[in-house]
C-alpha cells in the first residue's frame, strides 16, 4: 500500500497508466458500487497491471472513506499498481493544514494524492469568486502540504484545454504554481469532452514545450473522440493517461481504460502492461461490467464479442487465406477471439470457417458445404437468423452432412405425435396455461399434461415431465433466456416471429431459434433444436 509507482512493466514510472473508474466512472448513471465492489473492481485493475487506482474522494463521500480504511485495513493487497486518493485544494482563506478535506486525504493513507484545481480563468472568478493570485496559492500551498507529508501529488488541471483557449497565461500559471511546489505529474483535463484530436494535440505539445512539466492527459468522451484524444495525446508526448473501464463516466463517459490500452500495445507498441496483461484485457473489461450491473457492450473496440466478428462472405473468403487481411490484430492478442457470424450474405468460405468453429467439417463434404449455403439462405429469406444461434446452425449442418452421406439426420431425442396448448381463465381472474404433448421415446408412447405462467412454459413443462423418465440427463438441463422477435417486414396478426431460446447445463451454454407465424410453433422448433443438441452431446452411458 505504500508504493507510489507502477511494478511489473517494462516502462516502469516512465509512463502511467491511470484508473478513475472508482471516481470518474462510478459518476455514470445508473451506476452505484458498494464498498464491496469497490474493492473487487481495485483487485481486477490490479490484476490487469494498470499503474495507478483512484479510489474515489475520502472525506466527502462516506463509502469512499471506508473504501480507503477498508484498504488500509489489510482487504486491499496491490500487486502492481499504487493507490490514489482524490480531493480538491484548500479552501480560500485556510491554512492547506488545517482544512478538514486536505485532512481526509492524509487519513486515508493512500500514498498518492490527485488534487483538482481549476485552470479556466472564468472558473476561478466565477465559481471559486478568488482572483487568480490565490487560486495559484491554494494549489501551491496543498502540493507543499502534502509532498511534505511524504504523499507523491498529481494535479488534474480541470477545464483546462478550454481556459488555455481562452487565458493561455492563467491556464499556465495554475500548471507552474503546482510543479513548483513539487507536483510530479500536471494533467490537462478535457472536462466538457469538447476537444478533437489535431487541436488537442498541438494544445499538449505546446503546453509541454513551454513548461517543461511531465503531462498527463484526461478526456471525457462529449465528442466520441476521448480515446482518440488520449493517444493523440500521448503521441505529442504526454506520459501520463487516465482512463475508466469500460469508458464509464458522467454524460457521454470517459476515455475507455481497454481501448486505450489497446491502442498504446497494438499500436504504438508500448509495454504499459505487466507481461501477459493486455491478454486479459477482454476478461476483466466484462468483468468489471458484470459488477457495474451493466450489460458489456457488443461493440466495444478490442474487447466486444463484436469486435473481430465477421459477416460478409467477401471478409470469410479473405479470412480464410489469412485471418490478418481482415483482422487488424491477432484478436488473442487481447484475449479476445474471432467468429465468423452466418446469415444471407454467407458463402461457401464463411460456413466453411464457421464449421471449423462448431467443430464440423463442411470442407470435407462439398456436397453437404453447397446445400448448407442454400439452405441458409432460404431460411433467412423466410425470416429466419442464425447469428446469435449457433447450436440450430450446428444442428443445421450435421443434418445436411448426415443427408448427403445417407445416414440418419440428427434431430431431438423423440417423435412427436402431437401437442395441444389452452389457456384457461378461471373465475378468480387467474390465468394458466395447459399443455399436452403426445410423444414417442425410447420405443415408448407417453402422454404428459402440465400448467405454467405462459404457453411456452406449459410446453416445456410437460415435455420434460414426458422426457425425464427416459433421459437422465434432462434435469441438468435448463432454458436460461428467451426472446421473441415480431419481424419487422411482416404486418399485422399473421406477421412472422422468430424465437431465440439460451439453454444451459453445468458446463456451457447453447442457443436456438425458430420461426412460425405462431408462436408457440416457433417456440417448439426453438425447444426442439435444444435438446437434439444436448442429446448430441451427450455420453452414450448417460443417455437413458
Amino acid at each position: 500500500m505504500t508504493r507510489t509507482e507502477p511494478a511489473g512493466t517494462p516502462l516502469g514510472d516512465d509512463f502511467h497508466l491511470y484508473d478513475t473508474t472508482l471516481r470518474d466512472g462510478a459518476q455514470r448513471e445508473g451506476i452505484s458500487y458498494s464498498v464491496a465492489d469497490k474493492l473487487a473492481v481495485a483487485r481486477h485493475l490490479d490484476e490487469l497491471g494498470v499503474g495507478f487506482i483512484e479510489g474515489g474522494w475520502p472525506g466527502a463521500m462516506p463509502k469512499d472513506t471506508e473504501f480507503f480504511a477498508r484498504a488500509a485495513a489489510g482487504e486491499l493487497q496491490l500487486k502492481h499498481a499504487a493507490l490514489v486518493a482524490f480531493g480538491s485544494t484548500r479552501r480560500s482563506g485556510v491554512a492547506a493544514g488545517d482544512d478538514p478535506q486536505v485532512r481526509a486525504l492524509l487519513d486515508s493513507q493512500a500514498p498518492v494524492v490527485t488534487l483538482v484545481a481549476k485552470s479556466d480563468v472564468r472558473h476561478i472568478e466565477r465559481a471559486l469568486r478568488v482572483d487568480v493570485d490565490e487560486a495559484c496559492a491554494m494549489v501551491a500551498d496543498t502540493v507543499e502540504f502534502l509532498t511534505g507529508e511524504g504523499r507523491r501529488v498529481f494535479l488534474d488541471a480541470e477545464h483546462f484545454f478550454d481556459g488555455y483557449a481562452y487565458d493561455p497565461d492563467t491556464a499556465l500559471r495554475v500548471l507552474d504554481a503546482a510543479g513548483s511546489a513539487g507536483a510530479d505529474v500536471v494533467v490537462l483535463c478535457d472536462t466538457n469532452g469538447g476537444q478533437l484530436p489535431l487541436g488537442l494535440a498541438d494544445t499538449v505539445r505546446e503546453v509541454r514545450e513551454r513548461t517543461g512539466l511531465r503531462i498527463g492527459i484526461h478526456c471525457q468522451d462529449d465528442t466520441s473522440c476521448a480515446v482518440a484524444n488520449s493517444i493523440a495525446a500521448v503521441q505529442a508526448g504526454a506520459t501520463h493517461v487516465q482512463c475508466t473501464a469500460n469508458g464509464y463516466g458522467e454524460r457521454a463517459g470517459n476515455a475507455d481504460l481497454f481501448a486505450v490500452t489497446g491502442n498504446l500495445v497494438a499500436k504504438l507498441g508500448m509495454d504499459v502492461l505487466p507481461s501477459g496483461g493486455a491478454a486479459e484485457l477482454t476478461r476483466v473489461s466484462h468483468a468489471l461490467a458484470e459488477i457495474a450491473n451493466i450489460a458489456p457492450d457488443t461493440h466495444q473496440a478490442y474487447v466486444g464479442s463484436s469486435a473481430f466478428a465477421h459477416k460478409a462472405g467477401l471478409h470469410a473468403s479473405a479470412i480464410k487465406v489469412d485471418p490478418l487481411l481482415y483482422n487488424h490484430i491477432d484478436p488473442a492478442l487481447v484475449g479476445n477471439d474471432m467468429r465468423v457470424l452466418v446469415t444471407e450474405m454467407a458463402g461457401k468460405a464463411s460456413l466453411e470457417l464457421k464449421g471449423q468453429e462448431l467443430g464440423v467439417d463442411l470442407a470435407g463434404n462439398p456436397r453437404a458445404l453447397s446445400n448448407t449455403v442454400h439452405k441458409v439462405k432460404d431460411l433467412e429469406a423466410g425470416g429466419w437468423s442464425f447469428e446469435a444461434a449457433d447450436a440450430s446452425l450446428e444442428l443445421l449442418m450435421r443434418r445436411e452432412i448426415a443427408g448427403s452421406d445417407g445416414q440418419e439426420p440428427v434431430g431431438p431425442p423423440f417423435e412427436l405425435e402431437s401437442y395441444r396448448v389452452v389457456l384457461d381463465h378461471r373465475t378468480d381472474g387467474e390465468i394458466v396455461s395447459e399443455a399436452t404433448v403426445k410423444v414417442h421415446v425410447a420405443g415408448e408412447r407417453v402422454i404428459a399434461t402440465a400448467e405454467g405462467n405462459g404457453p411456452v412454459n406449459a410446453l416445456d413443462a410437460a415435455l420434460r415431465k414426458a422426457l425425464q423418465p427416459h433421459l437422465a440427463w434432462l434435469d441438468e438441463m435448463s432454458l436460461s433466456d428467451y426472446k421473441v422477435r415480431i419481424l419487422v417486414n411482416r404486418q399485422g396478426t399473421g406477421a412472422v416471429t422468430r424465437v431465440l431460446v439460451e439453454s444451459s447445463d453445468r458446463e456451457r451454454e447453447w442457443t436456438t431459434v425458430g420461426v412460425h407465424e405462431n408462436i408457440v410453433e416457433a417456440s417448439w422448433l426453438a425447444l426442439c433444436d435444444a435438446l437434439a443438441h444436448k442429446a448430441m452431446r451427450v455420453t452414450p452411458d448417460r443417455s437413458s
